[in-house]
């Protein structure tokens, strides 16, 4: 499988386990502190080629996705969730079997402006147990994984839904799901 997109991972690691899914280029931010030459070749990546971000599930994966997001607009993202990705207690990228990998990056999330269609409130992610309740951390992992959109918090959990347009019947088809899990 050729991806055309330049693919941008945390580290060397990654791009190996990447290569190892698909023929692509990636580009390795070297961590979080992402210095002025990274977000060029980011750039220059986006201008030419498009950029998929695919970072580790962790806290640190999501901060650079949210840097790399913010400053090179239209990305693409693509999520791994932590248990496909995990071997001998640890998890990320590298750790991702092929066949997640190519799973993730079929499956990608594109950033848009917000419309009325799919703009989400947090009164519904609220009435959904999305948001409060003893349940709602294990709720929205479990959204995040039907929706393939990773773990999040509240706010990113909105913040996601909206970014990415999630339509509206694939979110009450999530939700009618995880009820009928419980």
């Amino acid at each position: 499988m050729k991806i055309r997109e330049v693919i941008v991972v945390e580290g060397r690691d990654d791009t190996v386990a990447v290569r190892r899914a698909v023929d692509a280029d990636t580009i390795e931010t070297g961590g979080s502190a992402l210095g002025e030459d990274v977000y060029a070749r980011i750039e220059l990546a986006m201008a030419t080629r498009g950029v998929i971000i695919l970072t580790d599930p962790d806290y640190a994966g999501e901060r650079i996705r949210k840097l790399v997001a913010k400053r090179v607009p239209g990305c693409k993202h693509a999520f791994i969730e932590a248990e496909l990705g995990t071997a001998n207690g640890k998890f990320g990228v590298e750790y991702a079997s092929p066949e997640t990998i190519r799973t993730a990056l079929a499956d990608l999330h594109s950033e848009y402006e917000a419309d009325a269609q799919t703009q989400y409130t947090v009164a519904e992610l609220m009435a959904a147990g999305l948001l409060n309740g003893p349940d709602a951390h294990a709720r929205r992992a479990a959204l995040g994984k039907q929706l393939r959109i990773g773990l999040t918090n509240g706010k990113q959990l909105l913040k996601r839904l909206n970014m990415f347009h999630i339509p509206r019947a694939q979110f009450e088809q999530a939700l009618r799901a995880l009820e009928e899990q419980q």
